[in-house]
């Protein structure tokens, strides 16, 4: 919103709300009819990632049951990949803000696409960084634009509620849905994660 205002674009949240877990590449253009490779699309987006990091990230805390869900899959001998409609840049300092970094050496960022969420760009990305087939993966995300994007890379995928904006109903393409990672832990070997792991 800030970086929306900060080029003229006064937008109303409700405006925004919807479109919260969609590619900058097509939430610009969305709310501001801007064509996405302009050079005013470009700015609008580096003067995004430049306040998140700045003002955002460092109040960012991790979301219930994250890192002990990562530390349970690492046990288990799954690869673990981010697919993420973030710059590369962003990746890293959410992965260490969240405490995380060291369990996931791979990720997949808005650099390795050229379309984002809902396209299935980024997680072919991740497919292929990791070499699995989509058929053995499993997607974990918060908005519908990531159970869309799995979907479209046929990748089965499991929804969290902790996004916030979503309702079940809007989350429906996913397999199972769980409140957070916690909750997801908590049932792991009746989830598609258990099923994946049991072949």
């Amino acid at each position: 919103m800030d970086a929306l205002r900060t080029h003229g674009y006064v937008i109303p949240f409700e405006e925004v709300r919807p479109l919260i877990g969609m590619g900058g590449d097509k939430l610009v253009p969305k709310l501001t009819g801007l064509d996405a490779e302009s050079g005013e699309a470009e700015r609008l987006s580096e003067t995004r990632s430049a306040l998140f990091l700045k003002r955002e990230l460092p109040t960012l805390r991790p979301t219930r049951g994250a890192r002990a869900l990562l530390e349970r899959l690492t046990s288990l001998g799954m690869e673990l990949v981010i697919a993420t409609s973030a710059t590369s840049s962003e990746v890293q300092a959410l992965l260490e803000q969240a405490g995380v970094a060291d369990l996931i050496p791979l990720a997949s960022s808005a650099d390795d696409a050229d379309r984002s969420k809902p396209d299935p760009d980024i997680v072919q990305a991740a497919l292929r960084m990791s070499g699995s087939l989509a058929a053995h993966s499993v997607m974990v995300g918060d908005t519908p634009y990531d159970v869309e994007a799995a979907a479209r890379a046929r990748v089965p995928s499991i929804a969290l509620r902790c996004g916030g904006w979503w309702s079940d109903e809007a989350l429906r393409g996913a397999t199972a849905i769980y409140d957070d990672p916690a909750a997801l832990l908590a049932r792991l070997e009746e989830s598609p994660i258990g099923a994946a792991i049991r072949g």
